[in-house]
C-alpha cells in the first residue's frame, strides 16, 4: 500500500467505525513514526445498507528482553521520580487512555495493537531485586505503574507484579499502586506488610460509576461496583487507599464527581483526587472514535466542554496544565471536587511514604547507606 501519513490532529478517524465486543479502541490509527499504514479492506460480501462486521483481534502475548525495569520520569505533574511497569500495553482496553501513544515506540499502533498486544518483562522480579541491591540505589518512592496497569487480566496468568511486591516487600521499598482493577485485592497479604513501614498507597482509579458506561469505555477493567469493593477490602487490611476521579471527561462524566468521592469515603478510602481527560497523539482520534460508536449524541457537548477547560484545545501537553482544567468550566470541576471532598471528610491529611525502613537486598537495613 502506499504511505499512509497520521491524519491531523482532531481530524479523526477517516471514516465511522463499529464497537468491537470487549474493546475501547474501534481500529487501528497509523504509526507516527512508520511510513505505511495497513487498512482493512472492505468485505464485498457485506450487502447495500449494512455494516460491515467489526474485527475481534486476540490478545498476543510477547517477551520484552529488557534488562532493567526502573524507569526514572523527570515529570513536575506525576509525584514520583521511578517507574516500575511489568508490562507494556494494556489489556483493560480504555478508550481514553493517555499511555497508547508509547506502543508506536514499539512499531505498533495506539489503538487495537494497544490493548491486544503486551509485552510482559518475565524477569521483572529478578531485574528489579537486582537494582535495588545496588549501591547506586538510594530508595524513594516507586509507581507502579507509571504507564500501564500492573493488574490488568494478563496479571493472572504471569504474576508479575505479584513478584515485584514479594521484592517490595522483603526490602520495604515504598510503592505507590494505581490500579482498575479488583485483582489488587489478591495482594492484601503483601501489601498489608509494606503499610507496618508506611512503604505503600495503593490508589483505585474510577471513571464513573455507570456500569453499563464503564462497560464501553474500560471494556476488560473492574466494574465500579468492584472497585469499590477493593477499597474496603484493602482498607480492611490496614492499606491507605486513595480514590482517583480519573479522568474526569467534561460533559459527560462531570457530573458524578461528588457521588464517586462520596462512595470512595463510604468504602474506607482516605484521600481522592482528580485529573482531566488527556488526548495526547493518537489517543485523540481513538477517543473521537469512541464517541462516534457509542455516545454519538452527546460527542459535540464532551467536544466543546473539553475545548472550554483546555484554552479552546482538545489537548493540553504543558506540564502543569495538561491534567487539570482552566476557563470557568475548569474552575467549576476544581470546586465541585474540593467541595464534594471536604463534605466526604476526605484529604484530612496526606499519605505520606516512608524509606526509613529500608533493606537492600541482602543487607541489614537503612544504617547500611551511611
Amino acid at each position: 500500500m502506499p504511505p499512509h501519513p497520521p491524519p491531523a490532529s482532531g481530524a479523526g478517524p477517516p471514516a465511522p467505525r463499529v464497537p468491537i465486543p470487549g474493546r475501547g479502541a474501534t481500529f487501528n490509527p497509523p504509526n507516527r513514526f512508520e511510513r505505511i499504514h495497513l487498512e482493512p479492506m472492505e468485505d464485498e460480501a457485506v450487502a447495500e445498507g449494512e455494516e460491515p462486521a467489526a474485527p475481534r483481534p486476540t490478545t498476543q502475548f510477547y517477551v520484552d528482553g529488557t534488562e532493567s525495569v526502573l524507569v526514572r520520569n523527570d515529570s513536575p505533574d506525576v509525584p514520583f521520580t521511578w517507574g516500575l511497569n511489568p508490562y507494556r500495553g494494556c489489556e483493560h482496553g480504555c478508550a481514553y487512555c493517555f499511555a497508547r501513544p508509547y506502543h508506536e515506540f514499539l512499531g505498533w499502533s495506539s489503538g487495537l495493537d494497544f490493548e491486544s498486544r503486551i509485552m510482559v518483562k518475565l524477569r521483572a522480579a529478578e531485574l528489579l531485586r537486582a537494582e535495588l541491591a545496588s549501591p547506586r540505589w538510594r530508595p524513594e518512592a516507586i509507581g507502579m505503574s507509571g504507564v500501564t496497569d500492573c493488574y490488568q487480566p494478563a496479571e493472572r496468568r504471569f504474576r508479575l507484579t505479584r513478584g515485584c511486591l514479594e521484592v517490595l516487600a522483603a526490602c520495604r521499598q515504598p510503592v505507590g499502586i494505581v490500579t482498575k482493577n479488583f485483582l489488587v485485592t489478591r495482594d492484601r497479604d503483601l501489601l498489608a506488610e509494606l503499610a507496618r513501614f508506611q512503604a505503600v498507597r495503593v490508589s483505585l482509579s474510577i471513571t464513573t460509576l455507570d456500569a453499563a458506561l464503564a462497560a464501553r469505555l474500560e471494556p476488560r477493567a473492574a466494574s465500579p461496583a468492584r472497585r469499590l469493593e477493593a477499597v474496603r477490602l484493602l482498607t480492611d487490611a490496614g492499606v491507605p487507599v486513595n480514590v482517583m476521579v480519573a479522568p474526569v471527561i467534561p460533559g459527560l462524566t462531570d457530573h458524578e464527581i461528588p457521588a464517586i468521592v462520596a462512595a470512595a469515603a463510604t468504602h474506607g478510602a482516605r484521600s481522592a483526587a482528580y485529573e482531566i481527560l488527556r488526548l495526547p497523539g493518537a489517543v485523540q482520534d481513538v477517543f473521537l472514535a469512541w464517541l462516534d460508536a457509542h455516545e454519538p449524541a452527546k460527542k459535540e457537548r464532551v467536544l466543546a466542554r473539553l475545548r472550554a477547560v483546555k484554552g479552546g484545545r482538545l489537548n493540553v501537553s504543558e506540564f502543569g496544565l495538561r491534567m487539570r482544567g482552566t476557563g470557568v468550566f475548569g474552575r467549576q470541576i476544581d470546586d465541585l471536587f474540593r467541595a464534594a471532598a471536604r463534605r466526604a471528610g476526605l484529604n484530612r491529611e496526606e499519605i505520606v511514604l516512608s524509606a526509613a525502613h529500608f533493606r537492600r537486598p541482602g543487607g541489614k537495613g537503612q544504617l547500611e547507606l551511611f
